[in-house]
């Protein structure tokens, strides 16, 4: 290649470089190619997931419980950017440009924003609902914030919360060239900018894991307790009786299950005491009768058990479905800070911007991943959600079956 044909591309770059809308340079002209590759996958895993997340909810009734109302808050705000977002982002890598325009660049900045401003919100719900749960369940407190009314408030504000917070950053929307996407500025939004990273990014996911620390300690001693003080056989049945009640989540759809089940056989042994007592008033008893009656009579004198009503940790039931969906919304949690972390340190490490580009398209690269990576968790370690991802792509798949079958018997 001659010297005019390398200064007409160096030239042509500077004119990119210089143009508002551009991300372009030598640096990430093949890079951009893996950016696309992944920006499409995150696209079409994420959509499909989340979609998929949100038909379990509605098609299954065994999911229909307040907790997971707050996992599909957190599957909207992840199917707002996969399915709207993330296939702009891969129209900008493939042109190493903004075509959009002002406006829609502006909007996208603050619907980016919005949909990681109800993710943080929604973890931290998940992650105080877990503690309140395994620590103040009798609360009143606690019953009015996991009502039905409750959790649907606590949504709704999650939404009005993250329009609140990045509504005002319209006019410093603008386009990134460091990342290739419209964010805010870093210089004209501060000090608002700042708070709000510190806020979300910092007060709201520490907020996240101290929930998760309490909720691990608060078991811990529940576990040590029920090992030291282990219930008789009698109760584990009545324990295993009530297990039916409750969902997957570990939360009954009672109080306690031993307590309710007991309260249910005092009622009927009243009941079947105050029988016998009509019988012997009306004189038409046997002696035999009235020996087994004394027989009841020494047995009821007895006292009954005591029963001490405990966390979901300390019952043997439900012990395992809390601890199981406990860790699965635990390692949402982790998986939204590895791919926000190195981002964010990044930038405050860089704040002249002396890193190479290429290094801040990767860092942006992996906040992608946390909006596509939540359905494979739910199907890897929650059983009800596997069970209806495989049930509905059973019923999407079974049409196109029957057609290719259709097609066969008619070619034959």
């Amino acid at each position: 290649m001659d010297t005019t044909a390398v200064a007409r591309i160096w030239n042509d770059t500077d004119l990119l470089r210089n143009d508002s809308f551009s991300c372009a340079s030598p640096s990430v002209e093949g890079y951009r190619y893996f950016g696309v590759l992944l920006g499409s996958a995150v696209t079409i895993v994420g959509t499909i997931g989340n979609i998929l997340t949100v038909l379990a909810f509605a098609t299954d009734a065994s999911l229909r419980t307040r907790f997971n109302v707050l996992i599909v808050n957190l599957a909207l705000a992840d199917l707002l950017y996969c399915t709207i977002l993330q296939p702009v982002s891969v129209d900008s890598y493939l042109h190493l440009q903004w075509r959009g325009g002002a406006t829609w660049c502006r909007m996208f900045g603050f619907l980016l924003f919005l949909s990681n401003s109800v993710s943080i919100i929604t973890l931290c719900l998940i992650a105080m609902s877990r503690y309140l749960v395994v620590a103040h369940r009798t609360s009143r407190c606690a019953r009015l914030l996991l009502s039905h009314r409750g959790v649907a408030m606590l949504l709704i504000s999650s939404w009005l919360l993250g329009v609140a917070s990045f509504a005002p950053l319209w006019p410093v929307y603008v386009f990134a060239p460091q990342v290739c996407t419209c964010s805010f500025h870093r210089t004209k939004g501060r000090p608002y900018t700042t708070v709000l990273l510190f806020l979300y990014f910092f007060l709201g996911l520490g907020c996240v894991g101290l929930f998760y620390f309490l909720v691990y300690r608060k078991v811990r001693v529940a576990s040590k307790a029920f090992l030291k003080y282990r219930p008789s056989r009698s109760s584990k049945r009545k324990k295993a009786e009530g297990e039916a009640t409750t969902d997957d989540s570990g939360i009954s759809a009672g109080t306690s299950t031993t307590q309710s089940c007991e309260i249910s056989h005092d009622e009927a042994g009243a009941e079947e005491n105050k029988n016998k007592a009509q019988e012997k008033s009306e004189g038409h008893t046997s002696t035999n009768s009235i020996q087994d009656a004394s027989k009841d009579t020494e047995t009821n004198s007895k006292p009954t058990p005591v029963t001490i009503q405990t966390t979901p940790a300390a019952n043997s039931g439900e012990d395992n479905e809390f601890k199981r969906v406990t860790r699965m919304c635990f390692t949402v949690f982790l998986c939204f800070l590895g791919c926000f972390a190195p981002f964010l340190l990044l930038n405050v490490a860089d704040k002249a911007n002396r890193a190479p580009q290429v290094i801040h398209m990767f860092c942006a690269n992996l906040t992608w991943l946390n909006s596509c990576i939540n359905p494979l968790l739910y199907a890897a370690m929650n059983r009800q959600f596997n069970q209806a991802y495989k049930d509905l792509l059973r019923k999407a798949v079974h049409p196109l079956t029957w057609i290719w079958r259709t097609r066969r018997f008619t070619i034959k």
